[in-house]
């Protein structure tokens, strides 16, 4: 299949283009060594050998995370070119901070060099599959042929798609009408066309012809692909996967397991554990400044809908006086937020050193704890009470509650004081979800630290 076609070459192009970084490593190096002009001789390469631990991993998943494998098999040169600029300069970032935290030295000049070589190194390469692609041998080797079969509304729908995608990879040699024609036809074709697949959209066929059609495939050794989206759901990815041998077509409204789904649960728990470490003399002197200045506990603790809506006790510095969930009630009248969610300026059971801790999102650190034992992330929706979230006017809005909800947000980092209206909340989580990647999350990660060091938007 086309899909197992493109992540053979994305496996096979990110082994090429790490080793051609680790390669541009060693010739910049040699450049470097060689040419001296007077400048002192610099340490061999086999002291610097053990950057290629950082090399080869961490290439082809930056190039990953710049979209270069996203790219259709004969992309535009800007495609190329962007991407791959962007890689070579982080990849010798990284490589020079590396070397400062290991009190290592490489001369200067080799990063110089090791920035216009790789690119040029995967970049000729590029150039050279473009060549080969474009040859006869290439496209005989790289484009499938395929039969259409269907009713005729089927495959005029299915066409209509297919001309959408990638054109290159795959060409429609013939079409045939099931219901009218039958499988003897369809083998003729077969003997006539010689495709490499049949692809069945079977929308208005009987099962029991298709079946026959399928094994009329399976009999002359051509690959049958049959169209699976039998139902049409906005904002799914579909995936095929098996329970203990059954097959199963998987509708996914989130994104499905992934290493960049393991990465994000990675960098959650190491993240949280840092910052934990940091500023756990900050956890101190608030958790003495609370008690000093107001009665009652340090810590406020909420049942907050997490992961599908399955509660779980938030943990927040107290920055309110202890009775303000009484009080709640008699300020409904002035919420700021429609829709189900409280929100108040000048809150008045805002204690003085809670308005502090909530104008730099301070009383939001014990969330740290609710990250490492796994009920949220760095990054997701914020996390709503329950009876809040059991107000919801719209089932939709509970989509939101698909992902882990995170310390930050988009909302977060686009003003939350001036976000009034509920939809407009819920529409900036629901971009997120249907947008993620592990990039997104470090780009909120970046944005959220100058909102919160300037106090901006908070309530």
């Amino acid at each position: 299949m086309l899909g197992r076609h493109r992540q053979l070459r994305k496996r096979l192009h990110q082994i090429a283009d790490a080793g051609l970084f680790a390669v541009a490593l060693y010739v910049a190096h040699f450049l470097r060594a060689t040419w001296t002009f007077g400048r002192p001789e610099i340490y061999p390469f086999s002291d610097f050998l053990w950057l290629y631990i950082v090399i080869l991993p961490l290439t082809p998943i930056i190039l990953d995370l710049q979209g270069f494998y996203n790219r259709p098999l004969l992309s535009t040169r800007r495609q190329i070119v962007i991407p791959l600029v962007r890689t070579s300069l982080i990849m010798s970032a990284i490589m020079i901070f590396t070397l400062f935290i290991a009190r290592e030295q490489l001369a200067r000049s080799v990063f110089f060099l090791f920035c216009p070589i790789s690119f040029l190194l995967v970049f000729l390469k590029e150039e050279f599959l473009r060549i080969v692609y474009l040859s006869r041998f290439g496209i005989e080797q790289v484009q499938q042929r395929a039969i259409l079969a269907g009713a005729p509304e089927d495959i005029k729908m299915l066409k209509e798609r297919l001309r959408k995608g990638e054109r290159f990879s795959l060409k429609v040699v013939s079409e045939i009408d099931l219901n009218r024609q039958g499988v003897d036809d369809l083998v003729n074709m077969v003997h006539e066309f010689s495709p490499n697949c049949v692809i069945f959209n079977a929308r208005h066929i009987y099962y029991e012809l298709v079946e026959k059609a399928v094994k009329a495939c399976a009999t002359e050794g051509v690959e049958a692909w049959l169209v699976a989206d039998f139902f049409k759901v906005e904002n799914s990815r579909t995936a095929i996967d098996e329970i203990f041998g059954i097959p199963m077509l998987v509708y996914h409204f989130t994104p499905p397991a992934s290493w960049q789904v393991l990465a994000k649960q990675l960098i959650d728990y190491l993240g949280a554990l840092v910052l934990l470490i940091l500023t756990f003399p900050l956890f101190i002197i608030v958790s003495i400044l609370i008690k000093l200045t107001s009665p009652g506990p340090v810590f406020f603790k909420q049942l907050r809908c997490g992961l599908n809506g399955k509660p779980f006790v938030m943990y927040k510095f107290r920055s309110m006086r202890t009775d303000a969930e009484q009080l709640k009630h008699e300020l409904e009248v002035l919420n700021e937020m429609s829709g189900p969610v409280f929100k108040l300026s000048d809150d008045p059971r805002v204690t003085p050193v809670g308005r502090i801790l909530r104008k730099f999102s301070l009383d939001e650190l014990p969330q740290l704890i609710n990250v490492m034992r796994g009920e949220m992330s760095l990054v997701g929706p914020r996390p709503l009470p329950v009876d809040e979230v059991k107000r919801f006017d719209d089932f939709a809005y509970r989509r939101r509650l698909s992902v882990k909800p995170g310390l930050t947000c988009l909302w977060q980092i686009s003003g939350r004081s001036e976000v009034t209206d509920f939809k407009e909340w819920v529409r900036l989580d629901l971009e997120y979800i249907d947008n993620w990647s592990l990039w997104l999350d470090l780009k909120i990660l970046l944005k959220t630290i100058p909102v919160v060091l300037a106090g901006k938007g908070a309530k």
